[in-house]
């Protein structure tokens, strides 16, 4: 009877000293510097995202927020290697609407699962894309462009930055509303696809807005429609494609920072409040706007939610549309 005791006197013991630790742990976080994990090459969306928040962070919490880009599988090898790391704090995930609600789809044997393996911190910003033409092209607005594919199905590319991306994507979406077809031109990422369609050698695009604006305003692109529910401000006239006659295609790409499952909870607080701090800092919201971007910079509830919305309505997108990548 003693030693039952005394055994389960140690066991309390030692569960209560863990608990300590992890309170010590929590309340001197951080004690080095964090390091955003960018699952893409520098100079991206996501990469600019992650680097644009990185001095207030560093400000708010006393710590250097290293960038570090892992490219790879359209996100996924750098979304792996953050599940692998431990959930302390110090390693992030700053990753794209490919990596948390479409790999889970395209991606066989995939390494990683976005709802079960990582703590969802935050969606940072989201922008509309712009379906953009190509000079050269015969159309300058959605009806002609429907019109378009109608008369030639199969004929007219679609460049996008690469297969199961949310350019490519947004495509596949676009010819199942209007009963039309294309063809599927995956680029190694934007910057190639649209020096394409600068050079007429591609038709149309679905591009991120922060991408090819300055394309659009010096008249090298034409701007046929946003995909956002409403017009944006850095190209007011030019329509939604609601308002183009094409119903139920709004798509945003977005950008969401989240952890390896398992932060502490008082961590995960302090990690969320900094980034969110960091987002709506007058001068990096600003700067960001300029670009494009909205920012969204929810709750780690609220991401929760919008991942398993976006992951189920992509599904569909590539379910009816008969999507597979190699």
């Amino acid at each position: 009877m003693k030693f039952k005791k005394m055994m389960a006197g140690l066991a309390s013991g030692m569960v209560f000293g863990l608990a300590l630790s992890a309170g010590a742990q929590a309340a001197g976080y951080p004690e080095k510097p964090i390091t955003a994990i960018v699952p893409f090459p520098a100079g991206g969306s996501t990469d600019q995202i992650a680097r644009a928040i990185g001095p207030r962070i560093t400000q708010k919490l006393g710590q250097s927020w290293i960038v570090e880009n892992k490219p790879g599988a359209t996100g996924a090898i750098g979304a792996a290697q953050v599940k692998r790391s431990p959930p302390d704090g110090y390693t992030l995930l700053v990753a794209s609407i490919g990596v948390y609600s479409v790999n889970p789809v395209l991606q066989k044997n995939l390494q990683y699962d976005p709802a079960k393996d990582f703590d969802l911190l935050t969606v940072a910003v989201r922008a509309p894309n712009v379906l953009v033409a190509s000079p050269s092209f015969p159309a300058n607005n959605v009806a002609d462009l429907v019109t378009n594919l109608k008369k030639n199905p199969g004929k007219i590319t679609f460049a996008n930055s690469g297969a199961g991306s949310s350019d490519h994507l947004t495509a596949a979406l676009f010819w199942q509303k209007t009963g039309t077809t294309g063809v599927h031109v995956p680029y190694k990422g934007g910057a190639p696809a649209i020096t394409d369609l600068l050079g007429g050698h591609a038709d149309v695009s679905f591009q991120n807005i922060n991408a090819v604006v300055n394309h659009i305003k010096t008249g090298k692109l034409k701007a046929l429609a946003i995909t956002g529910d409403k017009r944006s401000p850095l190209l007011p006239n030019v329509p939604t494609l609601a308002e183009a006659g094409v119903k139920e295609a709004d798509v945003y790409s977005w950008q969401g920072i989240a952890a390896p499952k398992g932060l502490q909870p008082d961590v995960k607080t302090k990690l969320h409040d900094a980034i969110v701090g960091a987002l709506n800092d007058p001068e990096v919201k600003r700067g960001l706007v300029e670009q494009g971007f909205e920012v969204v910079a929810n709750t780690p509830e609220q991401f929760t939610k919008f991942q398993a919305q976006e992951l189920a309505r992509w599904k569909q997108v590539i379910t009816v549309g008969k999507i597979e990548v190699d």
